[in-house]
């Protein structure tokens, strides 16, 4: 039997990535998580098809070109992002439910292309204010940065409502367990 997508996308510090997670610990679900592709280098220790498909900037255009990508986004010139859809459509077609953690944008796009064969999640925080107190608790970002995803959650926030189902993170356990009985649902399991 074929797979579904399940697409998560969220304001950053939201808690989307702490529920991907969680959720990818439940066998039942057969979940596998979409692998991104990136013009970037590799950093560290990251290996090509494990955190990334890295591809050459001229490789990403002329797959864009060609029409090979789900949804993508050039972040700054010369540096891009995006999803193949020949991986996700293997992973598919192997009978595993593929997950995308994307940017709002992004999870539209899957979801169009997708349509019914997918079910698309916005992880929304209980107010912009308590996203703010997140992302500084957090103490991964400089201030400059969190006013950045701050102003962007505001337009982000504006997407909710072109997704299937909006899960207010203000307990963090109710998320999730709203999370995981609404794929359950979708995936009538």
């Amino acid at each position: 039997m074929k797979g579904k997508c399940l697409i998560f996308s969220a304001p950053s510090g939201s808690g989307k990535s702490t529920i991907v997670n969680w959720l990818l610990q439940h066998p039942e679900l057969k979940m596998v998580f979409s692998i991104s592709a990136t013009s970037r280098a590799p950093r560290g220790t990251e290996k090509n098809g494990v955190e990334y498909f890295f591809l050459s900037a001229d490789e990403f255009r002329q797959r864009i070109a060609n029409n090979e990508f789900l949804e993508y986004e050039e972040v700054y010139p010369g540096c891009f992002y995006g999803t193949l859809k020949e991986q996700v459509e293997k992973r598919l077609n192997e009978g595993m439910n593929v997950v995308f953690d994307v940017d709002v944008a992004g999870g539209c796009n899957i979801k169009k292309y997708f349509g019914s064969e997918a079910l698309s999640m916005f992880i929304q925080p209980p107010s912009v204010q308590e996203l703010e107190r997140r992302l500084v608790a957090r103490g991964t970002d400089s201030p400059e940065m969190i006013a950045k995803r701050v102003a962007k959650a505001g337009f982000e926030l504006t997407f909710a409502p072109k997704f299937d189902v909006v899960i207010v993170n203000d307990n963090l356990e109710e998320a999730q367990q709203k999370a995981l009985s609404t794929i359950k649902s979708f995936l009538q399991i």
